[in-house]
């Protein structure tokens, strides 16, 4: 009998989707070709990218990496020149630093890293953070070479400005401490710090080869001066941007004459005022090494502009959180360091990581002033006969290394915002 039913009595069997709805076919019609001006701004970027591609490539990958010069290399491959970077790696890492003692640099580099994994990461012995705190000193030791009495006399100077914040505010007063904590470091490391080094030097002989600051170069010295400014910028600009909304007249004074100062300069300016002009302010015959007094100013031009970062991180802060840090009977300091501190720098995590890559980058206007960092290194091996001329490779392998430091920055970042994140997702 024949089924006169007007509806289906079986499901229709279940098909797979439009080949033009689902994978890649999906994504470039939506994403490159969902209109006439998409479509033709799309071919139009295909198209240059072909003709980038067609020339760097063969530079790239038709390279040699085996010649003594410029000419050499031209006669074996039309593409780059790389054995430029084989000959001379040594000194764009490590400048004009004696080769015998290449260990010194590369053990301060890995002490480095292990003392900001306590300061980075979680999870490590909290008394890792000890040696956090003497690295640098250790690394001045190591870098720099002499007595290890005189960084031990640095520290000397540091124990002396705690033992009076701990122990003088019960005696003479807040004030007269902090006072006291300030000044008697500065004589101390001025008066009488290089004397008991010399005699404890002579009492017990502890000495490595010194290495004058002249022979540091490449990017060990840009590595030294990038790492120097942000390691101390930091808590130098929270101790600004505390002063600059300071109650205390004299105190915000001298806050707000320091940042707008420095924020008015140009770095290249003080700078220059470090190699030259400094020397007239000091007494005749006073010896204040270069490589120290760049360090100097890019950690206060720095300290300033992450002063402002950290002002407005603690301005976006609800005037509830300082509200509820006074109601749990908190004074100044624990306030801060308990409640609005921490979130203050988590809103400014990225503003902060940002200044940082830019204070590594701004490490190369030291080549103006003389000092011989990776662009200043490479305009000397381009000034060599063998390799004048070569331009791409230099700078070329230069940025490579930046990029590779500034984007783990970056990427670090990122992970500290997911990591810090409390909000709902």
């Amino acid at each position: 009998m024949a089924d006169l039913s007007y509806v289906r009595t079986q499901m229709v069997p279940q098909q797979d989707p439009p080949i033009t709805e689902t994978g890649a076919i999906k994504w470039a019609r939506e994403n490159l070709f969902s209109g006439v001006t998409n479509s033709v701004l799309t071919l139009l970027a295909l198209y240059f990218l072909y003709q980038v591609l067609h020339e760097v490539i063969p530079w790239l990958f038709f390279s040699t990496w085996n010649a003594n010069s410029l000419a050499e290399c031209r006669e074996i491959a039309e593409g780059g020149c790389w054995a430029v970077i084989r000959e001379r790696w040594p000194q764009l890492v490590f400048g004009f630093y004696p080769s015998e003692y290449y260990w010194r640099p590369v053990l301060t580099f890995v002490l480095m890293l292990v003392a900001l994994a306590p300061v980075l990461f979680n999870g490590l012995p909290r008394r890792m953070v000890w040696f956090s705190a003497l690295f640098p000193f250790l690394a001045f030791w190591l870098l720099w070479g002499g007595s290890l009495w005189l960084p031990v006399a640095v520290i000397a100077g540091f124990a002396l400005a705690a033992m009076s914040v701990i122990y003088l505010p019960a005696l003479t007063g807040t004030l007269l401490a902090t006072i006291v904590a300030f000044i008697a470091p500065v004589l101390w490391w001025l008066f009488l710090a290089a004397p008991v080094a010399s005699i404890l030097q002579a009492i017990l002989p502890l000495a490595i080869e010194p290495i004058e600051s002249a022979k540091f170069g490449g990017f060990m010295l840009s590595v030294t001066i990038g790492i120097t400014g942000i390691s101390l910028s930091l808590p130098i600009g929270i101790l600004l941007a505390l002063g600059r909304q300071s109650n205390l007249i004299a105190v915000k004074a001298i806050c707000v004459g320091f940042i707008e100062f420095i924020r008015g300069v140009p770095l290249i300016t003080l700078l220059f005022v470090a190699s030259t002009l400094l020397n007239y302010f000091l007494p005749p015959g006073t010896t204040f090494d270069i490589i120290l007094r760049v360090m100097i100013m890019v950690t206060l031009f720095s300290s300033a502009y992450m002063a402002e970062v950290i002002r407005g991180g603690l301005s976006a802060l609800p005037k509830g959180q300082y509200e509820a840090a006074d109601a749990l009977g908190l004074d100044y300091w624990k306030s801060m360091r308990l409640i609005i501190m921490p979130q203050a720098l988590k809103i400014t995590i990225p503003s902060i990581v940002s200044l940082f890559i830019g204070l590594f980058k701004d490490t190369t206007l030291v080549s103006i002033i003389g000092l011989l960092d990776p662009i200043g290194l490479s305009n000397a091996i381009r000034a060599d006969q063998d390799w004048n001329g070569i331009v791409w490779e230099l700078y070329g392998f230069i940025a490579l290394m930046f990029w590779i430091f500034c984007f783990s920055m970056s990427r670090y970042s990122m992970y500290l915002e997911r990591k810090l994140q409390t909000g709902h997702r």
